[in-house]
Formats: structure tokens, C-alpha cells, sequence
């Protein structure tokens, strides 16, 4: 492969002190396997029966369930808070801060409180605990020290077990956050299951997204219709039909009879194949005569997502499917611009 042009040349990556700060791959592996044996720790110390009594809390719940911490404790509950509420659940990140200045009144006796803190000894959170038990909430830590200030002062507690931060000071907060992660998504997904979320639910929920779009979206809803399609009869010429063949922007001829019903396909490489392999020869040539009449289609009602699949299957892959109904009458063609655009 040659270099590129000079205009082209992409710059280093900056660099401050090459010859004295490296991470060798021993380095880095090392780190990876001492975090992977402090996830275990958690994994195998973790109070099961704690953890199903937070989820039941959670599933029970009537009201809304509120998140809260600090730092990056805060971007956790916030995280873990997001979560649910595109899983369908009420569910809300309360600032610590900005509950003590007004946002409290967003607090009823119906919701819970989901406190999250490494030590259990956060300040704010121990200020905020007072003013929203006297709104009657129900307030639950989960913490990583034992018998700390905020387990005691609330109603229930969870301990996730960690063993040491991967950080060589045992001070940053990269192991604790992740075990944190770890248990909220979890009791997310434990919620999904428990409340027999369907995936139209939750694609309801997503509908700007790829995930919502490859779980809504139908063929139907992103197919070229009526006068956008290449059509034409099998005893057409080919010479005849090239205006067709590019104009509608889709890369081939659809062949149908009179009453519409889809015969076959005929397609820019086809085109191509039949020239090489004809000459001039192929000014007497019909549609009908060069046309593949067992091409792949799909039914308006299948999902988009599934004629993308359908399209890059073996043998090999297509860049359209025409769509036919039950009785083969052609309504449609999709086609795998259509689907990038539609972004899926």
C-alpha cells in the first residue's frame, strides 16, 4: 500500500517524555488481571440475600425511585438511575446538592432513595438524609466500609465487598465505581425480567436510537414504493430499460407481468455479465431472457432490521430485496441504502 500524499500524512500521537514514560504490555495485562481478581472478590462475597432485598425494594416500589452520591459515586447513581428509567421505571438522579437548595420538594412519602457511597462517610449525603426522612422516604445505602454512618442512619443498607482500588495508593475510586456499576445494572436487568419487559416496550422507549429503530422499524416504513420503482415487463428489451435501470437510483430492474407479480430481477451486474458475455448480441436480448427469477424478497411486515440480515447472507451478499405481499404482487423494494439512511 503506498503512503499517502504529503497533504495527507497524519501527525504522531503527542507524546511528552517517550524514553521515560512507557506502559509495557506486562504492565498493562498485570493491572488487568489484579482488576479482574477484585471484581471476583466482589463476586464472591456479595450478600445475595441483601441483594434480593434491594431488588424487591425496588420492584415494589410505588412512588419513584430517586439516586444519589458524589463525585464519581454520583455518576454511577446517575448512570444506574438513567437506566431504569429507559427501562420503563420512574426513576430520577437527585443532586445532594441541589436537593438542600429546593429540589427536595421533589420527594414524596411513596418514593425511595437509593444513596450511593464507597465509605459511607459522605458528608452531603449525611446532610441530606434528615430533611428526606421527614418527607417520609424510604432511604437505602450501598456502601463498601462496614458499619458506617450512612448504613446506620438508613432503613436498609447493601455492602458491596471490594478488596482494594487497582490504584497503587488504594485511593482512587476505580474498583469501587465498577463493582457499583456492576450491581446497579444488574438489578436493572434483574427488574426487566420481573416486570416481563417485551421488546416493543423497551424499543418504545428508544425510538431515536439504533436499538429502537432495529426493534420498531418494518419494512414497510422504510421501503421505495409505487412510482419510485424500477419496473418493466420480461419481454422488454435491455438496451431499452437502461434509463430505468438508473434512474430510480436502486440498481436494478424488478420484472413483473400485468397483474404486477414479481418475476424476477435484473440488476447492474447482471448488466454487466450479460455484455461481457454477449456483445452486441444484447441489442436483441429481453429483460425475461437475462433476468434471475428466484431472487430474495421479504414481506412488508417483517422487521428492517431483518432485511438487513436477509440482504448480507450467504452465499453472497445484495443491495436490495423487493418486497412482495402474500400472493407475490411486488409493493415495494428496500434496499441497503435505504436502511443505512433510515439508521439502522
Amino acid at each position: 500500500m503506498g503512503s499517502l500524499p504529503p497533504s495527507l500524512d497524519l501527525p504522531p500521537p503527542p507524546s511528552k517524555n517517550p524514553q521515560h514514560e512507557r506502559v509495557s504490555e506486562t504492565t498493562l495485562f498485570n493491572l488487568f488481571k489484579a482488576q479482574q481478581g477484585h471484581l471476583n472478590y466482589f463476586f464472591q462475597n456479595l450478600d445475595l440475600s441483601q441483594a434480593l432485598s434491594f431488588t424487591e425494594t425496588l420492584l415494589n416500589s410505588q412512588g419513584t425511585i430517586f439516586f444519589s452520591g458524589v463525585g464519581k459515586s454520583g455518576f454511577v447513581a446517575n448512570k444506574i438511575s438513567q437506566t431504569l428509567v429507559s427501562l420503563g421505571i420512574r426513576s430520577a438522579f437527585l443532586s445532594p446538592l441541589d436537593a438542600l437548595h429546593g429540589d427536595i420538594g421533589a420527594l414524596s412519602a411513596t418514593d425511595i432513595l437509593v444513596l450511593f457511597s464507597k465509605s459511607g462517610s459522605t458528608e452531603e449525603l449525611l446532610r441530606l438524609i434528615p430533611c428526606a426522612r421527614a418527607k417520609g422516604v424510604y432511604l437505602i445505602s450501598v456502601t463498601s466500609v462496614p458499619n458506617n454512618a450512612l448504613a446506620n442512619a438508613c432503613d436498609m443498607n447493601v455492602h458491596l465487598p471490594l478488596e482494594r482500588e487497582l490504584c497503587p495508593f488504594d485511593l482512587a475510586p476505580v474498583t469501587s465505581t465498577a463493582i457499583q456499576m456492576v450491581f446497579g445494572d444488574t438489578v436493572a436487568i434483574a427488574l426487566m425480567g420481573a416486570r416481563n419487559l417485551t421488546k416493543d416496550q423497551y424499543a418504545a422507549n428508544h425510538p431515536a436510537g439504533r436499538i429502537g429503530k432495529s426493534l420498531i422499524f418494518k419494512v414497510k416504513d422504510v421501503m421505495k414504493k409505487q412510482d419510485e420503482l424500477p419496473v418493466c415487463k420480461e419481454g422488454d428489451l435491455i438496451m431499452e430499460q437502461l434509463v430505468e435501470l438508473t434512474r430510480k437510483g436502486c440498481g436494478c430492474l424488478l420484472v413483473i407481468d400485468e397483474e404486477y407479480h414479481l418475476l424476477g430481477t435484473f440488476t447492474d451486474g447482471d448488466l454487466r455479465r450479460t455484455l461481457k458475455a454477449s456483445g452486441e448480441a444484447i441489442f436483441k436480448l429481453t429483460v425475461g431472457e437475462m433476468c434471475n427469477r428466484k431472487p430474495r424478497t421479504i414481506g412488508p411486515d417483517a422487521m428492517a432490521v431483518e432485511a438487513m440480515q436477509k440482504m448480507e447472507s450467504p452465499p453472497s451478499a445484495v443491495q436490495f430485496l423487493p418486497v412482495i405481499d402474500r400472493q407475490n404482487t411486488l409493493i415495494g423494494i428496500v434496499t441497503l441504502h435505504g436502511l443505512v439512511s433510515a439508521g439502522l
